[in-house]
């Protein structure tokens, strides 16, 4: 018997809930996104696969989507309470099988951990657990730790498995870009770039401390470690602790003027303070993002002078960040988190220091 770790994806999540509810939309484009109305301000939440072959995917603004987007295509509004239900039930239905933990990372994704000489029969189960309770697909990869688990299912999409441990990294990842690594962005892909690393064999080959040197100590490490799929092979069912609470509304009309701005963060601060107040954490720090008009977004922080609970000062701090914003620029949208003190037991879990918990 060995320890092993799996990630379950669920294929297409949100789409897939909706062409369950709607059986009609099956083998169409679904896109799924801000209240459905593709002239409208919003991004895409999720795109079926169908709709993916036209190149449109998440993140991208409705608008576009639109244009990319055949003639038989369906925009749907986003139904959190669907989602939430589906992803329960999801859940569930892992946590049953027997001789496992469950870690969820997200919605439509979680961790397994088990003790098994066989995996892929695991993994063969909780896909047959997974359709049986709720219809829905998912993909598998199989992993001796988090990070080559979750890089694995990758190769598993759709509905499928994978395996990937340190007897296969280089061989399946060697040649890779960086990019494909889990955590690794596009800025952090040019950074390493400049180093002349590109693959992922020369990110493991190469000098942790040069790799220190541009990304600190805690990042650096991270990072170098990633290029020979190191990471934590502990899967833990202890809730994640929530790091802040955030509140973003992109407008239908540009802000053109201060007043109107300091008139939305104040709206949002306050309803950020609100989401922490309910958990009785006070707030430490104050994060402001703004994209301005057509789509140049950026964020600022402000740490407070000592963690508070009082409302007014959260949504001062938010109103000092706007006060800095280029008042001759139009605004398209505007987001507001408040980042919180950790609870008196901390939070015990491994945590990485890319994408929270994995």
């Amino acid at each position: 018997m060995a320890d092993w770790v799996l990630h379950v994806d669920m294929d297409q999540f949100i789409a897939a809930v909706e062409v369950l509810r709607r059986p009609e939309l099956a083998g169409l484009p679904v896109i799924v996104g801000g209240r459905g109305d593709p002239t409208e301000r919003a991004v895409v939440s999720t795109a079926s696969y169908e709709a993916r072959a036209f190149g449109i995917g998440s993140g991208m603004p409705l608008k576009i989507a639109a244009r990319k987007a055949p003639e038989d295509a369906v925009f749907l509004p986003v139904d959190h309470a669907a989602y939430e239900a589906a992803s329960a039930e999801v859940m569930a239905a892992l946590r049953a099988l027997p001789g496992v933990a469950l870690e969820v990372i997200g919605w439509d994704e979680c961790f397994l951990g088990a003790s098994t000489d066989d995996p892929d029969a695991l993994a063969r189960d909780a896909q047959a657990a997974v359709l049986e309770a709720t219809g829905l697909h998912c993909s598998v990869g199989i992993g001796d730790n988090k990070v080559r688990a979750k890089i694995a299912t990758e190769f598993g999409k759709p509905n499928g498995m994978f395996r990937l441990t340190a007897q296969n990294w280089f061989e399946v990842m060697g040649e890779k870009p960086t990019r494909d690594l889990w955590g690794v962005g596009p800025k952090v892909q040019k950074r390493l770039a400049a180093h002349g690393i590109r693959t992922v064999r020369e990110l493991a080959d190469a000098d942790e401390q040069e790799v220190v040197a541009e990304f600190g100590p805690r990042m650096g490490v991270w990072y170098h470690g990633l290029g020979s799929g190191l990471g934590p092979d502990v899967v833990d069912e202890t809730p994640w602790v929530a790091r802040s609470h955030s509140r973003e509304t992109t407008y239908q009309s540009n802000l053109t003027t201060p007043a109107e701005v300091e008139a939305a963060v104040h709206e949002l601060a306050g309803h950020a303070f609100d989401d922490c107040a309910a958990e009785g954490r006070p707030v430490m720090r104050v994060h402001l993002k703004v994209r301005y008009a057509p789509f140049d977004t950026k964020t600022f922080g402000r740490k407070l002078p000592a963690p508070t609970t009082h409302r007014d000062e959260v949504i001062d701090a938010a109103l000092a960040l706007a006060a800095t914003l280029d008042q001759e620029r139009e605004v398209r949208l505007l987001g507001v988190r408040a980042e919180m003190t950790m609870p008196d037991a901390g939070d015990t879990v491994e945590r990485t220091p890319v994408r929270g918990r994995i």
